[in-house]
C-alpha cells in the first residue's frame, strides 16, 4: 500500500528535472533541489556551515550568520551572530525576524556600547513591536496575518562570552572536549518553550491560575488552548492582544472568551556562557532536526566528519530518518516536492559554528572577516500568505 502511495505522490509532484537546481559558486551558497547550502565560510571566531531543506510550499525557516561589527559604527564591539527561526501558520513572521532582529541587535549594541543580556533582550522586544506594527497595518485587508508566528534562536559570540537567546523549540548544542577521555559531550545550551515539557505546562498554570484549560492535552499532544505547542515567540499576536482574536480571524483560532493578558510571550530565555578552550563548536537548529537525532548524535556526527558541508550532512542524516520511519528511501524522498514533502518532515534550518582556538590572535591582528549569510530556499513573492 505504501509503494502504491509513494508511486501515486511521485506522479503527482515529482519536480521537473532540474526544476530546482542551481549550481555556481558557493559565496552565497548553494541549491540543490529543496535543500539550500553552504558547505563552509570563515567567521569572525573561526568556521561555519549552514544548511536549509525546505518541507512547506512556503519556506517557514529563515536563517542567517552575521560577523564582524555587531554594532552602527566600526568601532566594535567584534564578533559573531547566529539566528535560527522557525515560522508556523506562514512565513512572513520568520522573514521578519530575519530582516529585523540583526539591525535592531546593532542599534541596541551602539546605545549601550557593549553587548549584554539586556541589548538582546531590548533587541527582541523591538522586534516583536515591529511585528506587531506590521499586523496592525493589514489586520484589515489580511486578518490571517494575526495567527503568523516564529520560534526566535539567536547565538551571539563577543568577547569571549556567548549568549544564547530564545523563543521557542529551537535549539542550540554546545560540543565540548572532554579532555580525560578525548570524547566530545553535547551540552544544549537552549531552554525551549513547548508545552510538551512538564515545567512548561507548570509555567503556563502558575502564569495563568484562574483558567484550567490554558495547557490542554488534545489528540494526544499538549497545547496552549488547544491550539498551538510553543509558549513563546515572536508573533502570534491572536494569543497576545484580544482585540485580534476575534472575527475575521479563522474560527479554529478564536478563543471563546476574552483574555485579560497575554498568553504567549515575547520575552527570551538567555543564557550567558564564557566561552572555554574546550568548547569545540556549537549547532544552531531548528526543531525539526532535533525531531529526528538526538544532541549527542548530532554533535557526533560534526566531530566524526570534516568540517566542509557538515551542516548539510547533519540536514541529510536527519532526512534519511526520516525516510526510514515512512519505510522509504531517501531517494524517494527527495523525489516529493514541497507542499506534500512537509507530510514526511519540518523545514530544518541548521548552523554549525565552530570556535577556533587561535580566533582571538587573529582577531588581535585585524585579520577579520565581514560576513552577511542568510539561508537560502526556493524564491517566491514575499507578499504571498501560505495556504491555511
Amino acid at each position: 500500500m505504501l509503494s502504491g502511495l509513494m508511486n501515486f505522490l511521485r506522479a503527482c509532484f515529482q519536480p521537473r528535472a532540474n526544476r530546482h537546481v542551481h549550481t555556481g559558486s558557493d559565496a552565497s551558497g548553494r541549491q540543490d533541489g529543496l535543500l539550500w547550502y553552504k558547505d563552509t565560510g570563515q567567521h569572525f571566531n573561526g568556521e561555519f556551515s549552514m544548511a536549509v531543506v525546505q518541507a512547506n510550499n512556503l519556506l517557514e525557516d529563515q536563517s542567517q550568520v552575521e560577523s564582524g561589527c555587531l554594532g552602527l559604527n566600526d568601532s566594535g564591539p567584534y564578533g559573531t551572530f547566529v539566528g535560527i527561526y522557525d515560522g508556523h501558520g506562514g512565513p512572513e513572521t520568520s522573514r521578519f525576524i530575519n530582516d529585523n532582529l540583526f539591525q535592531h541587535l546593532k542599534r541596541c549594541t551602539s546605545e549601550q556600547q557593549t553587548m549584554s543580556v539586556e541589548v538582546i533582550r531590548k533587541a527582541f522586544q523591538a522586534t516583536e513591536e515591529g511585528f506587531l506594527s506590521i499586523v496592525t497595518r493589514r489586520w484589515p485587508t489580511q486578518p490571517q496575518i494575526a495567527a503568523v508566528g516564529s520560534c526566535c534562536l539567536v547565538g551571539v559570540i563577543c568577547s569571549g562570552t556567548l549568549y544564547v537567546a530564545n523563543l521557542g523549540d529551537s535549539r542550540a548544542v554546545l560540543g565540548r572536549l572532554v579532555k580525560a577521555t578525548g570524547e566530545i559531550l553535547a551540552i544544549q545550551l537552549s531552554a525551549e518553550h513547548n508545552a510538551s515539557i512538564e515545567s512548561v505546562r507548570q509555567e503556563m498554570q502558575s502564569l495563568h491560575p484562574d483558567d484550567s484549560q490554558i495547557v490542554v492535552l488534545k489528540h494526544n499532544v499538549w497545547r496552549v488552548k488547544g491550539i498551538i505547542q510553543i509558549t513563546r515567540s515572536i508573533g502570534d499576536v491572536y494569543l497576545k492582544k484580544s482585540e485580534f482574536n476575534r472575527e475575521p480571524l479563522y474560527a479554529k483560532f478564536r478563543l471563546r472568551e476574552p483574555f485579560q493578558r497575554p498568553i504567549l510571550s515575547a520575552d527570551p530565555a538567555i543564557l550567558v556562557h564564557p566561552v572555554q578552550p574546550q568548547d569545540q563548536f556549537i549547532i544552531f537548529a531548528s526543531d525539526g532536526l532535533w525531531e529526528h537525532l538526538s544532541n549527542q548524535e548530532a554533535v557526533d556526527i560534526v566531530q566524526n566528519h570534516p568540517r566542509n558541508g557538515i551542516a548539510k550532512r547533519l540536514v541529510k542524516t536527519a532526512l534519511q530518518e526520516a525516510a526510514k520511519k515512512r519505510e522509504m528511501r531517501y531517494s524517494d524522498l527527495k523525489k516529493i516536492d514541497r507542499g506534500v514533502r512537509r507530510h514526511f518532515h519540518d523545514d530544518i534550518s541548521v548552523v554549525v559554528i565552530f570556535l577556533d582556538s587561535d580566533f582571538a590572535s587573529r582577531a588581535s591582528s585585524g585579520k577579520v572577516p565581514n560576513v552577511s549569510v542568510k539561508g537560502g530556499g526556493i524564491s517566491l513573492p514575499r507578499n504571498t500568505l501560505a495556504p491555511t
